[in-house]
């Protein structure tokens, strides 16, 4: 099916212009042009657009208002800005609204057609991610990821930014943030997705054997090589090659893999001879780098080869307000896997889940669920069903005020005013960060929560809230 761009300027000439060369240049291309801002959102609003190639200076609405608008309208579009008035400020403005990439008047015809082939493959590959998506409706968002808080983002923003380059990259993050799904997630939408990327847990191989697993063996290089083993860079050439938990790598074995981090080539085990491999590198680790260079146990023209660019996975405590839909996520992937009709947290089962700490983080808490769902006998999962699995959980962040004294108080009124008053709260605060990342927009606002809109906002005139308070 051909590929389908939009190109949006009010010079009526340049848009004539690209509608004759651009499918000439491009193949299995349909080229669409508007020269006034509304009819280019009536075409977002009506069919599918993989690329939009827009101007910034246009009467009516300028360029970057466009962008917002149509990025309202389909989050998946790449939008591609021309101005004749580049600057970075522009620039960095442009991707700070979703522009994947920029290029300024006059440009020459070759630019044009080179960005844009960038721009069609991102835009092939995030339309057969959102078709998967739409066949698995319960999986996670980004990339696997779950969660809409800041951080998390601004994680989505910087996998993007990095799977567009070939730079070496540094993930660091606690133990269960995710660190390996970022790193497959920056292969995925690069240029190397194609290939299969190739992981290899570094503690996981012993010393003696980790060199040959890396960079290969010739047969007879070493007692029982009784054949030749290609290793994992040659298996990676043209892909990526994940080190993961890089920390644990011996220093015998860095300063060669420093070499053909330098040469970009290898000499397996028993050979004379270098082998040239193209691989992207991507390390991940939890420990203190800096901390192992000081103590001489790791290499820091290693360190400064492998950390091109550092990106750092938040734990759960940086993204408290994703945790019910972390939650709510683990909680219907245990149904599936237990085979298990679907559940549901009660508000208060909810609210003690967003209340604890998770030192052990996402991986923590998927083990958590797992454990309350298998024991949990109802539909809907109750506090007391939260608590009873809280021994082998995480740990309460803090208590509610004035819960401890009112249990203590003796009967059961002051309890149930107390729980009430708990409840209310949680609800306020979930709607209220519900309605901030949803920027006011009760529909999806209601699809993230698992709501109707009509129960969603019979909760909101409860609550006294008003969508339009929380639009931008």
């Amino acid at each position: 099916m051909a590929a389908r761009l939009l190109v949006v300027d009010d010079e009526r000439d340049l848009l004539e212009a690209l509608g004759r060369i651009l499918p000439r240049e491009l193949a299995d291309l349909e080229v669409i042009t508007r020269h006034r801002a509304a009819e280019a959102l009536a075409v977002v609003g009506e069919q599918s657009v993989d690329v939009l190639l827009l101007d910034i200076r246009m009467p009516e609405m300028d360029g970057l208002e466009l962008l917002s608008a149509v990025k309202e309208l389909d989050p998946w579009v790449t939008v591609v800005m021309m101005t004749a008035y580049g600057g970075i400020e522009t620039a960095v403005e442009a991707v700070k609204r979703g522009a994947y990439d920029f290029i300024t008047k006059p440009f020459e015809i070759p630019d044009l057609v080179r960005v844009l082939q960038k721009a069609l493959e991102r835009g092939r590959l995030l339309r057969e991610n959102m078709n998967l998506r739409q066949r698995l409706p319960e999986q996670a968002g980004f990339a696997g990821f779950v969660g809409q808080s800041p951080p998390m983002r601004k994680l989505y923003d910087a996998i993007q930014a990095l799977a567009r380059t070939d730079y070496s990259v540094l993930i660091r993050g606690e133990s269960g943030t995710g660190k390996e799904l970022a790193a497959r997630a920056i292969h995925d939408l690069s240029s190397r997705g194609r290939r299969q990327m190739v992981t290899v847990n570094c503690p996981a191989i012993p010393e003696h054997l980790l060199e040959s697993e890396l960079f290969g063996h010739r047969k007879g290089a070493f007692t029982g090589a009784d054949r030749d083993h290609s290793g994992l860079f040659a298996e990676a050439d043209g892909s990526t090659l994940l080190l993961d938990e890089v920390a644990d790598i011996p220093v015998s074995v860095q300063t060669k893999l420093l070499r053909a981090l330098q040469e970009q080539e290898i000499r397996p085990v028993g050979s004379e001879r270098s082998v040239k491999v193209d691989v992207r590198i991507i390390s991940s680790t939890n420990q203190d780098l800096e901390a192992k260079i000081r103590e001489r146990t790791f290499r820091e023209d290693l360190y400064y080869r492998l950390n091109v660019v550092t990106l750092r996975t938040p734990s759960l405590g940086e993204i408290r307000e994703d945790l019910p839909l972390l939650a709510d996520y683990f909680l219907r992937a245990a149904c599936r896997e237990l085979n298990l009709p679907p559940k549901s947290f009660s508000v208060a089962a909810m609210g003690e889940i967003a209340r604890r700490d998770w030192p052990g983080n996402v991986r923590e808490l998927q083990n958590f669920v797992r454990r309350v769902v298998l024991f949990a006998p109802e539909r809907e999962i109750s506090l007391a069903e939260i608590k009873a699995v809280g021994d082998g959980g995480g740990r309460l962040g803090g208590q509610a005020p004035g819960l401890t004294a009112a249990v203590g108080d003796g009967g059961i009124e002051p309890y149930l005013r107390c729980r009430d008053q708990l409840v209310e709260r949680f609800t306020d605060d979930y709607v209220r960060q519900l309605l901030t990342v949803c920027e006011g927009n009760v529909t999806r606002a209601a699809e993230t929560a698992g709501l109707s809109r009509a129960a969603l906002q019979k909760i909101l005139r409860r609550l006294d809230l008003q969508s339009r308070d929380f639009r931008p």
